[in-house]
This record gives C-alpha cells, structure tokens and sequence, in this order.
C-alpha cells in the first residue's frame, strides 16, 4: 500500500459550529457575518510533479517559505525520488467576501471531481512562444503538428485522456480513484491518481516520470522538445467540488491542477516566479491594483534575495551574490542599507536597481540582473532584447519606487515568516495557498519551460485573478487550427487564450520532459574564445540545477579541524549536476529519460557559525544514484557545444569540433557536452 512521507500537518484547525446549514467561525462577531455564501478552492493552481517512487510522495509547498525539511526527505529508502503532491482545500466566504472557516469532512459534505489529460503528442511543435515579435520571423521554423505522419481518427491515439475520477470522505484511496485507463496507441499509460486526506481535502498526485516511444525502446530521442512518437506522463486539468452544509448546496469556485517535472532544487526560488508574472498581468490588465505602498521586506527584498539563493545552483551567482561576493543580499549590513528609507542611501537604491536589465536600454546585453536566458534565446545570439529576461514592468515600477525612497522601511531580521499553513492566519489561508503554489513554479524563460509556459502572461486565460478559465461545454470545441500554428492563429478568440481544458496547459511543453530538462542549462558556448562564460547566463536552475555543493565538499567545508583555507577552498568548488550524463548529447538526454529519480536532489544542511566565509546554512547535493560517481570529474559536462552542420555519428568531426573550442577556451575536452543541439538554434540564419 502507498505511504505519505512523515510530514507535520500543514492545515491549521479551527472550531466551528453550525446554525442553520452554515458554518460559525469561534471568534465571529455574529452569526449573519459567519454565514457561508461560497466557497472557493485553494490554491486556484496546484502543482504536482513526477518522481520514480512507487509508494512515497509528499506535499507540495503550502507556504512561500515553507520549513526546509532534512536531508533525505525528497528520496526513499530505495533511492528513488519521491512525487510531490498537490493538496486541495476548501474554503467558505460570507457576503462581504471575508473567510469564514475553511471547509472539511468535519462541518460539509465535499465531493472531489478532477479531469485530467496529456495531450502532448497531439498538439504542436514548439519553435518559439508565439506571443513574442520574434515569432514572426521570417526564417523561424514553422510550428507544425507534433507527429504528423499519424493522420485523421488515429490523431485520437496520441492523447492520453483517461476521463475525470471522483472522490469523497476522509482517508480515501485504491485503484478506482487511479487515472489509469487513458491510452497512447493502445498502451496504457497511468498518470497519477486521487486521495483524500483525515478531513476529506484531496490529495492529487501525477505520474511516475514513464516516458517512451509507441515504437519502441529501440527509438531514441533526438531533441529537447519535439520527440514524435514519445509520450510522458505529465498532465492537467479542472478539480471541481461539490459542497453542501446541513443539506444546502454551496457554489465553488473551481481550480486547476497542473503536473510538471521534478523540482530538484526544492528550496530555492527562480528569480522569477510565476506568482510574479501572474500578478504583474493582473495588475496591467486592471484586475488588481498596484499595491498602494510599496513594502520593502515584500515586495524588494525577494527580488535581491533570490539571486544570492541561485548560489546553490549555479556557480556564477556563487561568486557575485555569495558570502564573499560584492553583491551578498544575504549581508545582514548590506540589507540594512538596502533596506532605509533614508537619501543617505538613495545613490546605492539606484545603483542596484540599474542593475536589472531594461530592454529598452540594455536588452541585447548579457551583463545586467537577472542572469537568464530569455524567450528569444539563440546561439549565436539573434538581434533581439529577448535573447535575455527583465523583470516585469509591476517589478520595476516597485523598484523605481524604492529609489525615490517613497516604501515602507519594514525590515525586520528577526522575523521568522510561517514556516507551514497552520501558523498563518485563517484569513490570510487561501492568498498564502495561491502564492506558495506559483512561487515555486517559474516564469522566463518560455523556452518552453518548466511548469507551464507563454500563455500563462494573458488575462484571457484566467476566469479571476490566478484561476484559470475553464471551457464551458456551451463554447464549443477549440477552433481546427490544420497543419500549422501562427501567431495569428492563437490570438483568435475563444481559441488557445481562453477557455482550457483537460491537457491543454501542459501541451505546450517539450515531449517528453526529461530531454528538455537536460538541455535546459547554462554554458552554451558562443564562439566568444577566451572571454566566453560557462557559467551564466542560465536557463532555470532553480529547478535544474547547473553547478552544486557536493556531499564530499560540503564534508570538508565544515570540518572544524581542517585548516581555514581548505575549507573556504571546498565551499567555493561547485560541480556540474549533470556530471553524470554522457558527454554525448544524444545520449545524456536519452539516460535522463531513464534515470531522472538519480539525480543529486539539492538539500538544506547546517552549516558554519560565526565565519564570513562559510554560511550558517548551506544547501547540499544529495548523493547521485550513480556507480562511481566520486571518480566522474567534477566539471564534465560544463559546457554544451553545439556543433553544426555534422553528423553526430562522425566521430572524427565531432572530436575536432571539441578540440578547437578547447584550444580557444584553453579548457579540457571532457568539459564539453557536444552534439546537434537544437535548444540552442532557434533561427536559421543569424547574425
């Protein structure tokens, strides 16, 4: 029988009473404002993520700081890598639309219904997001039918549609509540299943990461994201409920589930989130305001601190944002400056946020903040801003106003936010719940991405702010698009932009995922010789990480015993986490397909008191699952050489390929990854 991994609980449990059908929060002042009148579930998207344990799996993030749990949480005894969980509640709101209680098996009768599909093989290739100007390049590769040698009724055979599941009551679980039945040509795939927990919430979980071809495990797989013929077990979908109290019927705002890869680096947050980017088109859209004061340990903070978090995982933000970096936002003096209202330290505000990058004034450039690749990213770069991401115009607008000093000074070091759903206030429960769930996903760049990608940043997907539009039976099936998607295809109306349904989220992702996790990464070589950096910009290593504190450095760098300087040596050396894959790069995307669930998991540990240069926390590469793996070298596969116009099977060709670029780099030969890497090559001819 499947376990839950051992996790305090994340629901904080409130008294309520019932008076006529309807819910009575302990301290309500009276029962006319305790009156349910709706409900709601929470998070309005939740996201699950594969792993390859067959029995264990835990719960998402409730929280956006949630408690760091111990090393070894996110594998099981067998080594393998757990499922994250997505844990829905319910939530009831009186008329003035203020939280009465949230809604259990103790004081409602809740029904769980969740539709979910892969609809992958059936959809369209991804070039490029289909929202940006360079989509309508004229030598951008068309956007054509994945799988288009499958034709007409058979076209069925790619989706993998099992029909939705319901369930209800407390502690619910067993085969009739698996999405199981679904078929890809005939072979049935399992893409997760349904639970409930002790008080009637549900509990979704995803698929085991089984990805494969209808052809075979002979074919293999030669590209990030457009494999025909493969298929994965990521999905999405609706979760409805139904809720009756005392026999009346309660209306529920519906929510969404989304499945997505793992997060192998669970307690690092990207530099930007998909809270941030949903938020900043809410708020350009007019479906939210601007904040009406600017807070600084909310609204700035994060934004700085998330670059010195990104020194776990990529090892150009560990020398410029790290304990001996010049832009430390960890630097409990620096952050202090930061954080004054006062024109003493307006000069310094303008400085740091010259920093980030302004596609007006800097776009092509790859020095200012963030350090990621952008939607348009191509190597060599093409004549775009968008070959790297800005911030949002709401995130720079907060910056702007944080210069000019006009926010709130509300920095406080000694303060601790909620580190799970029970310590925070009930009113505050379901924005927490919507937040913690996007926080952890990422936005930029939608290449396609990790989680959910482009057209996530258009109000018309959204039926409210962070809840996704569902399509109503009455609004007919989506549009026939033929053979190929434009750009001018999708800003059709009721087409892709607004009403969703099962599968179509994740259907803009790469096929199967586990080949775009490995070609997502930093260290495109550019043909920049000598100047070149391997390191940033990155793609998304808050999620895929690209350089890492090994077990064995980590063990050097806090033994008290060894002389100061071995051990700053040790913190300061990172390793590829893709050290473990091929060199080839056919290959190392076909072993991730196979042994994704080995893969170091970055951890949190304790780390050194009182040394400026060794943190009082530390966040470690769990061991990889690999034979040997002390003896790979640390930095194999550093560098991704894209190598054009040669057959990967030329051997002699390839090898004087990595041979140049180690001579202009003055690099060894075993640092480069090598092969046709079409993640790079988004143009046919660039500058």
């Amino acid at each position: 029988m499947a376990t839950r991994s051992k996790k305090k609980k994340a629901s904080a449990k409130k008294e309520v009473s019932t008076e006529g059908g309807a819910p009575q929060a302990a301290a309500a002042p009276s029962p006319r404002d305790s009156k349910v009148v709706r409900a709601a579930i929470h998070p309005a998207i939740g996201v699950a993520r594969v792993g390859d344990s067959q029995n264990e799996f835990f719960i998402g993030p409730e929280v956006t700081e949630p408690t760091p749990e111990p090393a070894g949480f996110y594998k099981d005894k067998q080594g393998a890598l757990k499922r994250q969980a997505a844990l829905f509640h319910v939530y009831g709101y009186n008329a003035a639309g203020e939280v009465v209680a949230e809604l259990t098996a103790a004081n409602a009768e809740i029904s769980w219904t969740v539709h979910v599909a892969n609809t992958k093989a059936a959809w369209y290739q991804f070039q490029l997001a289909l929202d940006v100007p360079e989509a309508n390049a004229p030598d951008l590769e068309a956007t054509e039918l994945r799988n288009q040698d499958v034709k007409g009724a058979d076209r069925q055979k790619l989706v993998i549609d099992p029909g939705p599941r319901t369930v209800s009551g407390r502690n619910q679980s067993g085969k009739q509540y698996e999405f199981d039945s679904g078929k890809f040509f005939g072979k049935k795939v399992y893409l997760g299943e349904l639970r409930t927990d002790d008080d009637g919430r549900l509990i979704f979980l995803g698929g085991r990461g089984v990805s494969a071809s209808y052809k075979g495990p002979k074919t293999k797989p030669t590209t990030f994201a457009n494999n025909d013929t493969w298929h994965d077990d990521v999905s999405d979908g609706p979760v409805t409920a139904t809720v009756s109290m005392g026999g009346l019927p309660v209306p529920v705002e519906p929510a969404w589930v989304v499945v997505a890869p793992p997060n192998y680096a669970p307690d690092v947050i990207g530099a930007r989130t998909m809270h941030d980017l949903m938020f900043d088109v809410f708020v350009q859209s007019g479906r939210l305001p601007f904040p009406a004061e600017i807070s600084f340990t909310r609204d700035i903070y994060p934004v700085l601190r998330r670059l010195s978090d990104h020194q776990w995982v990529n090892q150009g933000f560990s020398v410029q944002y790290g304990p001996q970096g010049p832009q430390n936002f960890l630097d409990a003096e620096y952050v202090a400056r930061l954080s004054s209202a006062s024109n003493e330290y307006r000069e310094l505000r303008r400085q740091v946020c010259n920093m980030f990058r302004d596609f007006d004034r800097d776009g092509q450039s790859p020095v200012p903040w963030p350090w990621l690749y952008g939607d348009a990213m191509n190597v060599p770069p093409a004549d775009t801003p968008r070959q790297h991401v800005a911030l949002s115009p709401t995130q720079y607008r907060m910056l702007q106003l944080w210069v000019d000093g006009k926010f709130a000074a509300d920095w406080n070091p000694a303060a601790r936010p909620p580190g799970t759903l029970a310590q925070v206030d009930l009113a505050e429960q379901p924005a927490m719940l919507d937040r913690a769930a996007l926080d952890f996903c990422l936005a930029d760049a939608f290449h396609p991405g990790c989680e959910m990608t482009w057209p996530m940043r258009h109000a018309s997907m959204y039926m409210s702010p962070f809840r996704i539009r569902h399509r109503r039976p009455e609004e007919g099936p989506e549009p026939d698009y033929g053979t190929q998607l434009t750009p001018q295809m999708v800003k059709q109306t009721n087409g892709v932009l607004y009403g969703q349904s099962p599968g179509t989220i994740s259907r803009w992702m790469a096929v199967p995922w586990q080949t775009d996790t490995a070609s997502c990464r930093s260290g495109y070589y550019a043909g920049y010789g000598p100047r070149y950096d391997p390191y940033v910009p990155t793609f998304w290593p808050a999620r895929v990480p690209n350089h890492v504190l090994t077990e064995a450095d980590y063990e050097i760098a806090t033994d008290q015993a060894k002389p100061h300087d071995e051990r700053v040596s040790a913190f300061n050396r990172r390793a590829m986490w893709l050290r473990v894959l091929s060199t080839n790069y056919l290959e190392a995307i076909d072993e991730m397909i196979h042994k994704f669930g080995k893969l170091g998991v970055v951890e949190t540990r304790p780390g050194v008191q009182g040394d400026p240069d060794l943190p009082e926390v530390m966040l470690v590469e769990s061991k990889p699952g690999f034979p040997k793996v002390e003896a790979i070298p640390p930095r194999r596969n550093l560098m991704a050489l894209h190598v054009h116009d040669v057959e990967m099977e030329d051997v002699e060709a390839m090898d004087a390929a990595v041979a140049a670029v180690a001579e202009a780099t003055g690099r060894p030969e075993e640092e480069f990854m090598t092969g046709v890497i079409d993640k790079v090559k988004r143009f046919r001819d660039t500058r």
